[in-house]
């Protein structure tokens, strides 16, 4: 599968010949000031939870390229009055049958409210069957033992984590992770945007190769295939 980091958690993965686009937030990222979002393609676009740096670029993208977005209840609702036209609500538990594949949501360990302030739901992840392979993004989250209900859905090709620390986990409740989700191949996400999750890559892959497991770090705009 062909994934494309675009800073922060944003990234997307071309699988069952969509491509699939999740959390965008890159018009307020300076770090992905290089990024064009009128060029960023999109079927589908999921949304973990209502944090601005989740979710800002949300209504550009959709509404450039037709993509439908999904989300929690609370999400699916939101984007509705901001004049998004196609939606999906997914919820915790809750699972969907697309073009690509099948998505499943699973609940994340994370706060969540809209940029107003207003509640937006609980947190999510999303596990994705394809026909080019299986992930999991857990979305901004803690370390929590439901994850492990993930490999019961899905025998995974590789897993998205925050590994920044503070706001989210750090590297090495990311490595549990990834053992409660049975993968070896993990992309990182949630790291450098701001002054406290900031990350050293190099003690980072470290780590995760001692554990016998593969860390990704693409720079903001680079695709990788894994």
């Amino acid at each position: 599968m062909k994934i494309t980091y675009y800073g922060h958690s944003c990234f997307s993965v071309v699988a069952g010949g969509k491509t699939i686009l999740f959390d965008p937030y890159i018009t307020g990222n300076e770090l992905a000031k290089d990024i064009n979002i009128s060029e960023i393609q999109a079927d589908y676009i999921f949304v973990s939870h209502g944090h601005f740096d989740h979710m800002l670029d949300v209504v550009a993208i959709a509404n450039n390229t037709g993509a439908t977005v999904i989300g929690n209840w609370e999400i699916y609702t939101y984007f509705g009055k901001e004049g998004v036209k196609n939606l999906l609500p997914l919820n915790p538990g809750g699972k969907a049958v697309f073009d690509f594949g099948e998505a499943k949501c699973f609940i994340s360990q994370h706060s969540s409210s809209f940029p107003d302030g207003n509640y937006a739901g609980v947190a999510s992840g999303f596990a994705l069957k394809t026909a080019d392979g299986n992930f999991y993004y857990s979305g901004d989250t803690g370390l929590t033992l439901d994850m492990t209900l993930i490999p019961k859905w899905a025998e995974l090709d590789f897993a998205i984590f925050p590994i920044g620390d503070m706001l989210t986990m750090g590297v090495e409740d990311a490595i549990e992770a990834a053992g409660f989700v049975k993968t070896t191949k993990v992309l990182g996400v949630h790291y450098d945007t701001f002054g406290f999750i900031k990350l050293n890559k190099t003690d980072a892959i470290a780590k995760f190769a001692e554990s016998g497991l593969t860390l990704y770090l693409p720079g903001i705009g680079d695709s990788i295939e894994i």
